[in-house]
């Protein structure tokens, strides 16, 4: 069994992209420079593949919360490391909440597409397909979604935040949702 493979045989490579998106609306663009989401990702997959024996579920969603565990360890660790701060428990609890509140806001995203319960029950699977789509849409415009979507972020912050005028930054939303839109039709 490959580092790529997990719990039960489900290959976690599949989830690289949800990983990824999630640390990187963690790090924060201060952060960004200096500590590399894929490498925080590649971290915790291979922590996933070395701790599988102690993966308790046995649903792709219950996989999802573990590996979203995994990572919010994995970046309070890295971020101890660059700050050379202690051990902080708490820290490592409110990335688990960020992490699961930015998985929360993928949802309502899907979830306002959605009104059946037998559509609603596929959201996790849809969070990994929309992570997958969302790394393949240009990197600005990719953030811009992320700032918007992900940390609920207004198109004045994420002006502020980018060095962009709020006109630049909604048209990057725009065409950036466009393209993401075209991404999971083409998907489906």
């Amino acid at each position: 069994m490959g580092p790529e493979t997990g719990p039960q045989g489900l290959e976690l490579g599949r989830f690289r992209d949800y990983l990824h998106l999630l640390a990187r609306v963690q790090l924060g663009p201060q952060v960004q420079g200096k500590l590399d989401a894929s490498d925080v990702v590649q971290q915790t997959l291979l922590e996933a593949h070395q701790k599988r024996d102690q993966f308790r579920g046995g649903t792709p969603q219950e996989l999802l919360g573990w590996l979203r565990k995994l990572l919010a360890c994995t970046l309070a660790d890295a971020l101890r490391t660059l700050g050379r701060a202690k051990r902080d428990v708490a820290r490592e609890r409110s990335l688990e909440a960020a992490l699961e509140q930015s998985a929360e806001r993928l949802q309502d995203c899907l979830a306002a597409q959605q009104s059946s319960p037998s559509e609603q029950a596929g959201r996790r699977e849809q969070e990994v397909r929309l992570a997958e789509a969302l790394a393949k849409v240009p990197e600005a415009q990719r953030l811009a979604l992320v700032l918007r979507h992900c940390q609920g972020l207004s198109v004045a912050e994420i002006s502020q935040q980018l060095g962009r005028s709020p006109a630049a930054v909604a048209g990057l939303i725009k065409r950036g949702a466009q393209q993401l839109r075209e991404l999971l039709q083409d998907a489906v």
